[in-house]
């Protein structure tokens, strides 16, 4: 399977919201440039009318243009390693690619080589998830990771002592990246399944609920996470914009669910909900 990159020439300003909007109509990996970002998306998903859309909501606000290029899958590496730079989270966590040294003084370390697949922790979403995670109790816990992507969020769930973590993610390249991340990361105990909630709606309760997706799938997908969370557990969720938590907490309080806690950066937000113990 091949994928379509596009470089997007914006000001920075801008970046965000192009690379939510893009990310609502396919995009699942995107890097920072000099001039911008470049965005990927499969071959098969990719629509330049649905790109130009995008594009032309700002184009009259700002200086914004793009280019195409067509990449073959076994090329990927070669795309993230010129863009891809270690990352630290919370002064605890480094995200790092397996060809950069160990940062020392760090307390967790997790190693990710994607493979067209989000999830690098370069991303607002995935920064807050793994700081929302380290606030969270994962010892010996069974731990839910929808849309794992490159299993960023199993495997800190992992290094955090959950005893169990199951990821599910619809791309079948995902999958397989993910297995291969979580094995580079010695987390033996992490599985990953193909597929959307569905693949675990007969599961037994998780203590623990990770979904970094998006507001729509959160919303319609609100209920199932609930009904696969233990009383008690809490169900942390990201992938959507300050002005989308009335919505969202609505929905999970609908659900029975309780508001927590949230993060906010650059006008993301990663939210705490918590099933009430019966």
């Amino acid at each position: 399977m091949d994928f379509i990159e596009v470089a997007v020439q914006a000001p920075q300003d801008f970046t965000d919201i192009l690379t939510a909007e893009l990310s609502e109509i396919g995009y699942d990996t995107f890097m920072d440039t000099e001039t911008g970002f470049n965005a990927y998306i499969t071959e098969g998903v990719f629509s330049e009318t649905e790109l130009q859309e995008v594009i032309g909501r700002y184009q009259g606000m700002a200086e914004i243009s793009y280019e195409t290029n067509k990449i073959a899958k076994q090329n990927w590496n070669e795309e993230w390693e010129k863009n891809f730079e270690p990352l630290i989270i919370g002064n605890e966590v480094s995200v790092r690619a397996s060809f950069h040294p160990r940062p020392e003084n760090v307390q967790y370390d997790i190693v990710i080589n994607p493979k067209m697949t989000f999830g690098t922790g370069h991303h607002e979403t995935t920064t807050l998830m793994i700081e929302n995670q380290l606030t969270v109790d994962h010892k010996d816990k069974r731990v839910l990771d929808m849309g794992t992507g490159t299993g960023i969020l199993a495997i800190m769930a992992c290094k955090l002592g959950a005893k169990e973590v199951v990821g599910v993610e619809i791309e079948d390249w995902s999958v397989e990246n993910a297995a291969e991340n979580a094995e580079l990361n010695n987390c033996p105990n992490i599985t990953v399944h193909l597929g959307d909630v569905t693949a675990v709606e007969n599961d037994q309760p998780y203590d623990i609920v990770l979904a970094n997706i998006n507001r729509n799938v959160l919303l319609a997908d609100m209920a199932a996470y609930t009904k696969l969370l233990k009383n008690g557990g809490p169900l942390v969720l990201s992938g959507f914009y300050t002005e989308d938590v009335p919505v969202l907490q609505e929905e999970a309080e609908r659900c029975g669910l309780i508001f927590e806690t949230k993060r906010e950066k650059n006008n993301w937000v990663s939210a705490i909900f918590r099933k009430p113990l019966m």
